[in-house]
């Protein structure tokens, strides 16, 4: 018995069953299924290749979104279905009473990528990372914790209380107390905010869900030297901007700093869930036996994913191209000259076109439309995050489709019926 031929029978794996579907009869089974958290799907995708994947109708599309910041390898990479399909036929998954290889050298890849000495402990997403970051500031005994506003940690109740967007957080309020929230990008007004009480602040290179918003120069080194000087732990949040996506392997780099604690998700599984909570220095060392846990973090499928990620990045060299595509793009965006482009925002391969009029949601559409995945972030930003390896002539695909796509919206946001 093969078994190929008997995952042929398993409804939603088998190709049969997938061609046996389209679009409108997968969408209309997931809106009686699943939970209405994300609205109806834009798209059922079946397949995907490189930075293109196949919708339930059989038509392709080039994705510059990259499963938001996740898909660092495009998909279906040989490197990654290799590593994670050899790990799991050798060793899938064991307890946190035992360890592996692959969650061994992942954590000592990264800690040598950060620059540090410190360890990590490991976890499933982004929001867990965070949480994981919380407990190590609370354990610091100090009651305090400065976010930022328009900042984004994640969903989880701990996450939620630092995120910065009331939108979000305050349907769930009461949260996790103490946390104060000041401007992004106002060193003053952190100064201000962070005394001898205040554990941690927490800083993202790049806000990627308030439209792709980066840090001003300096701002970085100045929150660096505002909570050295109060004793208090900077936590970077590279959840999105980490593992390559800026153009440098984390975005705090640029400004030479080293944080007390470095968060990363999305990227370092290239589709795998995995996430990382670094602790460097003192605050390696402040979640102990029995202070915190996980059930699948670091377990050795995810971690087999994360080194192979980092090596594919390494070895094809993938740093420059992101910085290579992301300066082309930014730059024929601009020179497109489109009275619907204000701006372009961001760095390397995270970048938020800024529009002139509330009509990203239209333009999301007819990006679609015209085979080409993007993401409305907020009302006059469309953000792109393709996969890292998105090379200059599929950037061109994208931009020779552009002027249409936003002709087709116009200036004004058209009205709902």
């Amino acid at each position: 018995m093969t078994y190929q031929a008997e995952l042929a029978k398993v409804p939603g794996l088998g190709e049969d069953a997938l061609a046996a579907s389209n679009n409108a009869t997968w969408t209309a089974r997931y809106g009686q299924a699943l939970m209405n958290t994300f609205g109806s799907p834009q798209r059922v995708l079946v397949r995907g290749e490189g930075c293109y994947v196949w919708d339930a109708d059989g038509r392709r599309y080039l994705d510059l979104l990259g499963g938001l910041a996740v898909n660092s390898l495009g998909h279906a990479h040989p490197l990654l279905v290799s590593a994670i399909t050899a790990q799991l036929a050798t060793l899938g998954h064991v307890s946190n009473f035992f360890a592996s290889a692959p969650q061994i050298a992942l954590a000592e890849r990264l800690l040598d990528l950060v620059g540090g000495s410190g360890r990590v402990f490991f976890t499933n997403s982004g929001t867990e990372a965070n949480e994981a970051a919380f407990k190590i500031a609370r354990r610091t005994g100090r009651p305090k914790i400065v976010a930022t506003e328009g900042g984004f940690h994640g969903r989880t109740m701990g996450a939620l209380a630092l995120t910065g967007k009331a939108v979000i957080r305050e349907p769930f309020e009461p949260l996790p107390a103490g946390v104060t929230f000041v401007p992004f990008g106002d060193a003053e007004a952190l100064e201000e905010a962070v005394d001898g009480d205040t554990a941690a602040v927490f800083l993202e290179p790049v806000q990627g869900e308030a439209g792709v918003v980066p840090a001003p120069a300096g701002y970085l080194a100045a929150a660096r030297e505002i909570t050295e000087r109060a004793g208090t732990l900077l936590v970077v949040d590279e959840i999105q901007t980490g593992i390559g996506r800026t153009g440098d392997w984390f975005g705090h780099t640029v400004e030479g700093i080293v944080p007390d604690v470095v968060t990363v998700a999305k990227g370092l599984g290239g589709g795998f869930p995995i996430g990382a909570c670094i602790g460097l220095g003192r605050a390696a060392d402040l979640l102990g036996p029995g202070s915190h846990g996980t059930t699948f973090g670091g377990n050795p499928v995810a971690a087999a994913a994360g080194l192979a990620v980092l090596h594919a990045i390494e070895r094809d060299g993938l740093l420059e191209n992101v910085r290579t595509v992301g300066t082309h793009l930014r730059a024929e965006v601009l020179a497109l000259g489109h009275p619907l482009v204000r701006g372009v925002r961001g760095r390397g391969l995270l970048l938020g076109i800024e529009l002139a009029a509330p009509v990203a949601g239209q333009v999301l559409s007819e990006a679609l439309g015209a085979g080409f995945i993007v993401n409305a972030v907020n009302p006059d930003t469309i953000r792109l995050a393709p996969p890292l390896i998105l090379d200059t002539t599929q950037a061109d695909e994208f931009l020779a489709a552009l002027p249409a796509v936003l002709d087709a919206v116009g200036t004004a946001p058209k009205e709902t019926r």
